[in-house]
């Protein structure tokens, strides 16, 4: 079995600790600036390839800098995350705002910073005429359904996801806009989440040129913006491969030149938004043991809850564990690996064979560079903590701090009790 392995000593670990306390979240810069190198050389044969990372991943100014400085823009799905793009200099088409359910602010400040608007429904045209106006390039996210009777192995059922317009309803949107005097157009679809299998990406691909095509003759209108989505897994599992970007890449290049190429349809942007595959390999939730407790199971309780990490308690989901300084010990024991929230689903693992864990020891928590702090949340009043930034010289730079009871209680006004 492939081994996970951590990018710190045990000693190294210490230090920072004895700095910044625990819990935190740690990102490697270097292996996050590599990565992003990585999936621009993939589509580097692209006449113009934009990678707008979706913010809503690891919503942090520091990792979104990193990334604008590997050529990258944003993908938005709120004010926040739009300003967030704006602090860092992103500005104009390399923002993108895919809306869902999404109020006039939003919008409003899309507008004013140039983005491209992504529209998730038909209905959103006119509600973005009356309260913000239209950009100079609009996108409609595309949900397939049951495509090709009956569905297709790589797409899954997207008729099943709450996103996006139907087939007819894109065309029906593509002529309003026409008519209502639009000149650029995109296309954007996302139907999938942390898939593994490279052949999806190949195909979702096919099908997006298959709708330029359709649009083109049936519409007369030419697209220039592909948003192929996100939805790039990352292997969680030690067992696990990541997905071949190269692979991918090359895919999809043959069926741009057969589909696009070959009928003039070109030069189209081919765009995406990873967020997951980004970062998510490269950040790590670092706690300490603090409590061991045997009844009918055994059970280690960290410093770190389910605010810190949501996903395995909300999802169920994997995330491997190291403990440093024993990475070569046997995992002779069996754990359920808890925080302290009042939820009996407050667990980062659940029967996990591990070393045997001591009070005090450090847990590294993997893959928790993306949908990690981000998910975080104030129930039982606990509070988020820091995000550390480990940079390519060494140094650990804090790029959010840990909140406080002072920022827990700052919305509260006990002068009126």
């Amino acid at each position: 079995m492939a081994k996970k392995t951590i990018p710190f000593s045990k000693d190294q670990l210490e230090e920072i600790i004895n700095e910044f306390g625990t819990p935190f979240h740690i990102y490697v810069e270097q292996d996050i600036r590599e990565n992003a190198r990585k999936l621009k050389q993939a589509f580097s044969w692209a006449p113009k390839f934009k990678e707008h990372f979706a913010v809503k991943a690891t919503p942090n100014p520091y990792i979104m800098k990193i990334l604008k400085e590997e050529g990258f823009g944003a993908d938005c799905s709120s004010l926040s995350e739009l300003i967030l793009a704006e602090k860092v200099g992103i500005r104009g088409e390399e923002i993108v705002l895919s809306s869902n359910n999404t109020p006039a602010e939003e919008f409003q400040k899309a507008i004013e910073l140039g983005a491209i608007i992504n529209l998730d429904d038909i209905s959103h045209i006119e509600y973005l005429e009356k309260w913000a106006g239209f950009p100079d390039l609009i996108s409609f996210r595309y949900n397939p359904g049951p495509l090709r009777g009956g569905g297709n192995n790589f797409i899954g059922e997207p008729e099943e996801a709450k996103y996006g317009l139907t087939r007819e309803q894109i065309f029906r949107a593509f002529q309003i806009m026409k008519e209502k005097g639009a000149k650029r157009f995109g296309l954007h679809t996302m139907v999938i989440s942390n898939e593994l299998d490279p052949n999806y990406f190949i195909e979702t691909a096919n099908m997006m040129f298959d709708l330029v095509i359709d649009i083109y003759e049936r519409l007369n209108i030419r697209i220039e913006y592909v948003n192929l989505g996100g939805g790039i897994g990352i292997p969680y599992y030690p067992e696990e491969k990541k997905v071949d970007l190269d692979y991918v890449g090359e895919g999809i290049r043959r069926s741009y030149e057969e589909k696009i190429s070959a009928r003039g349809l070109g030069p189209i942007t081919i765009a995406m938004e990873s967020g997951r595959m980004i970062t998510g390999p490269y950040g790590y939730l670092v706690a300490r043991v603090v409590h061991k407790k045997e009844i009918y199971k055994n059970y280690v309780g960290l410093d770190a809850c389910m605010a810190n990490l949501m996903r395995p308690g909300m999802y169920g989901a994997y995330h491997h564990i190291t403990v440093a300084g024993k990475e070569d010990w046997p995992l002779d024991h069996v754990y359920d690996v808890t925080g302290s929230l009042c939820e009996n689903n407050d667990k980062f693992a659940i029967d996990r064979a591990l070393p045997q864990i001591d009070i005090g020891d450090i847990v590294v928590i993997h893959d928790t560079g993306a949908h990690g702090h981000a998910m975080g949340f104030n129930y039982n009043g606990k509070l988020r903590s820091a995000e550390l930034l480990l940079k390519p010289d060494g140094r650990v730079e804090m790029i959010r701090r840990a909140e406080t009871l002072e920022d827990y209680f700052a919305t509260l006004d006990f002068s009126r009790l």
